[in-house]
């Protein structure tokens, strides 16, 4: 990829920002300081989040507090069985004065959507956000609308409670540029989060303006990507394709998806290129979520994170020369 010059002044201006934004929603959110940088990752990457983590591990706090920092407009949806695809998108009402119809908008109509338990929604209510995930429009009775820019879906759900759950296709899986498992905290985590939400709860400031977003969006497209670190890309996908416990490897939307998050990992660190430890942070949450296993692997209890890790460690890195 031509490598194409972002001048100093604006990498230290964008990572000065994005460092503001990481400290901003660690005053409410007690974790590891990677959670909320790999979120970033996903917006300035214009991709989208799955947190999977059991009840009570501050997944809906985090996205809550990232979104108050963007300064975007922000809508929740909460997941249940009986939600309707025209709940997420919105449908056309009569108005009794006018007496035409007009147009409701949804919630998907918002910059940041945070959809709280999305696997509790059937699978046609899910595809719903299908669209608007991959195409950022969403049709509505016929008509097609766009979503606003910059658009990001925040998804959790719970991945150990199965009753009244629904799966996510893997079509819809697949559209997650980024998947986090959140985890129980530390010790000395879960101290500082009784400590700190004794006096009530801290809520995050604005930080950002879309514009701002925007702007650092096309900067990401201006980050060089060496031909070395796509020939490491490459190799890793392969070593996932060739791999015994897997039925599906890691397709080439996963390796541009590993690409791109790589390149705004660079631009949130303040660099205009990609090193080899960009596409190493970030293998396990592009990559694992993709990986299909053999129903052998699945019975034996392989892990999707397991098979990534081996890849790193099996795939070298080959500088050129």
């Amino acid at each position: 990829m031509t490598p194409q010059t972002i001048e100093p002044e604006t990498l230290a201006s964008v990572s000065e920002s994005c460092n503001r934004v990481i400290d901003e929603v660690q005053r409410v959110y007690v974790g590891p300081r990677n959670v909320p940088e790999q979120l970033l990752v996903t917006l300035l990457a214009r991709g989208h989040v799955l947190l999977e983590g059991v009840p009570g591990v501050a997944k809906t706090t985090l996205c809550k507090a990232f979104a108050a920092t963007l300064g975007c407009d922000f809508r929740r949806i909460q997941f249940t069985p009986d939600l309707l695809p025209a709940d997420i998108t919105g449908t056309y009402v009569l108005s009794p004065k006018e007496g035409t119809f007009q147009l409701r908008e949804g919630p998907i109509f918002a910059n940041v959507v945070l959809g709280d338990e999305i696997n509790r929604a059937p699978a046609k209510t899910q595809s719903a956000l299908l669209e608007a995930m991959q195409e950022y429009q969403a049709t509505i009775e016929g008509d097609t609308r766009p979503l606003p820019s910059p658009f990001i879906v925040l998804a959790t759900q719970n991945p150990v409670e199965q009753a009244g759950t629904y799966p996510l296709p893997e079509a819809q899986i697949d559209r997650f540029l980024i998947r986090l498992l959140i985890g129980y905290p530390s010790a000395a985590d879960e101290k500082g989060i009784l400590r700190r939400f004794s006096d009530g709860s801290p809520t995050a400031r604005k930080i950002l303006i879309p514009e701002q977003i925007l702007a650092m969006q096309q900067l990401v497209e201006r980050v060089h990507v060496e031909d070395s670190i796509l020939d490491f890309v490459v190799r890793l996908a392969t070593f996932t394709r060739e791999h015994a416990r897997l039925f599906l490897g890691a397709s080439p939307r996963a390796s541009l998806a590993l690409v791109r998050a790589a390149r705004a990992r660079a631009l949130v660190l303040g660099r205009s290129y990609v090193i080899p430890d960009d596409v190493k942070r970030l293998a396990i949450p592009v990559l694992a979520h993709r990986l299909v296993l053999t129903p052998e692997a699945e019975m034996e209890g392989t892990q999707h994170e397991r098979i990534v890790r081996q890849a790193l460690d099996e795939v070298p890195h080959k500088k050129e020369r």
